[in-house]
């Protein structure tokens, strides 16, 4: 007979969200267990945020120095691509977790290696790698972190042709000699760019008018004239019809008849979530579906079952998820402690509302393109009356130090009710360092008279919010 253990909360997932779940209800005193199918760190450290980063800082740096005097003609050459590979595989310790299985020790959560599935109402199934069962039952609650899966479409040929997902395109251990990438969002130009920095020659395809389609416009079109000018192929308004591998070469029909040839495919085209094989049947939910959530990411209709992180599709970025596990764990604790939730208090520790109107995202590329909040399109389609207000970052002082040549882009969204800011958009080399600036202007509702009083130091590139706020004051 299969014993079944009982803990306080059991958590499917032992990326960063689940591991921030767990470290939280474990700080309030519930016993916890975390079930993990691959390696405790999850997607971002062995195959998304750390590895990618380690490929794309040598590109970033060699092309800052290559723009900065005194250095130019000592970067020339190219980069030293089995030296970049070996620091991103040290980055990602070589795609072992004994270091992230030690802190999770350390915690006091328990781990238990295999696929969980729910079976049934705060029930869980554990089967290990040698077909062995476990049951797991939760008296307060279950949270799923299990993250999304890198989607390839179903063309002619994809699948005998063996294309690249995200998780290819960071844990390659070659440079293919041509690459050709499909996708225009965040992993297609990331990849775009390190690969090429790398030596590959990249044709990017993209179905859409621009890049990075979420931000505000003219951050796809910097990136993209970036990526040409350092020699890749970037097409816009263009799809794959068939993918055929033959050997060491892969051919990508496209929707006007061309044929593209290149070594590898990276397919950078979306996310699904990882519920297919979760036993959400069990609970009356849709298997493969994306878990629908209240601001504590509880799962609307189940009240001892928590999504965090990608899972609920609320901001499929890490951060993100990691402070959602802040707040969720707070949650979990509070009700199990039977202490009333301020769910209405947008302040208050048991709301993810930065969800909603203050998400923060850096796209590594060169140059770098960082937003938090809204477009000016998001926010005229929420019906706010705002004004954008433009700045060329080229002028900033600071700039103009950092390197020669600079050029870059800045924008805040003002809602011109309330004068606050709803968002703001960087682009530029260096500019995921402001990010956080913007984002606390945000996320704290921050009075555009009061960020008057806020001075930037001179000389940075900082100084752009005093040229922001001085071009929207007149």
């Amino acid at each position: 007979m299969t014993e079944t253990i009982e803990y306080d909360v059991v958590v499917l997932g032992a990326g960063p969200v689940g591991e921030n779940v767990a470290e939280r209800t474990r700080a309030a005193g519930l016993s916890t267990a975390v079930v993990e199918s691959e390696l405790v760190g999850g997607e971002c450290s062995y195959w998304a945020c750390m590895p990618s980063k380690a490929l794309l800082r040598p590109a970033i740096a060699r092309a800052d120095a290559r723009r900065t005097p005194g250095l130019v003609q000592a970067v020339q050459g190219p980069l030293d691509a089995r030296a970049v590979l070996a620091h991103r595989d040290e980055q990602v310790s070589h795609w072992k977790d004994d270091g992230q299985v030690t802190w999770l020790d350390g915690t006091g959560a328990r781990l238990y290696r295999g696929q969980g599935r729910l079976d049934g109402p705060r029930r869980v199934t554990v089967t290990g790698s040698d077909g062995e069962v476990q049951v797991l039952t939760a008296r307060h609650a279950v949270a799923v972190s299990t993250g999304t899966r890198a989607v390839v479409p179903d063309l002619p040929g994809v699948a005998d042709a063996k294309p690249w997902t995200s998780r290819d395109a960071t844990s390659a251990d070659r440079v293919p000699g041509r690459l050709v990438v499909i996708g225009g969002g965040v992993v297609g130009v990331e990849m775009a760019t390190a690969w090429q920095a790398l030596g590959s020659q990249v044709t990017l395809l993209v179905r859409g008018d621009r890049l990075l389609p979420r931000m505000e416009p003219f951050a796809g079109e910097l990136v993209a004239d970036a990526l040409r000018e350092a020699g890749a192929d970037v097409r816009m308004g263009t799809s794959a019809t068939s993918v055929v591998r033959d050997g060491a070469t892969v051919t990508v029909t496209l929707d006007d008849g061309e044929r593209i040839e290149g070594d590898e495919v990276l397919f950078a085209t979306g996310r699904a979530p990882r519920t297919d094989d979760l036993g959400l049947d069990t609970i009356g939910l849709a298997p493969g579906s994306w878990l629908t959530v209240d601001d504590s990411c509880q799962v609307e209709g189940h009240s001892w079952l928590y999504a965090v992180g990608d899972v609920n599709r609320r901001a499929l970025l890490t951060h993100q998820g990691k402070y959602q596990a802040r707040i969720a764990g707070a949650a979990i604790a509070a009700r199990a402690q039977g202490v009333p939730l301020l769910e209405t208090d947008r302040w208050g520790a048991h709301a993810a509302t930065a969800d909603h109107a203050a998400v923060p995202q850096v796209v590594f590329t060169d140059p770098e393109a960082a937003a938090v909040g809204l477009s000016l399109a998001e926010a005229e389609a929420a019906g706010h009356r705002v004004r954008a207000v433009d700045y060329d970052l080229a002028s900033v002082a600071g700039s103009g130090l950092f390197v020669d040549g600079y050029r870059g882009r800045a924008r805040m969204i003002v809602d011109l009710d309330r004068e606050i800011l709803l968002g703001v958009t960087f682009v530029g080399p260096g500019v995921g360092e402001l990010l956080h600036s913007a984002t606390v202007a945000v996320a704290g509702e921050v009075p555009i008279d009061r960020l008057w009083h806020a001075v930037p130091a001179y000389p940075t590139i900082s100084e752009v919010w005093l040229r922001l706020l001085e071009t929207y004051r007149g």
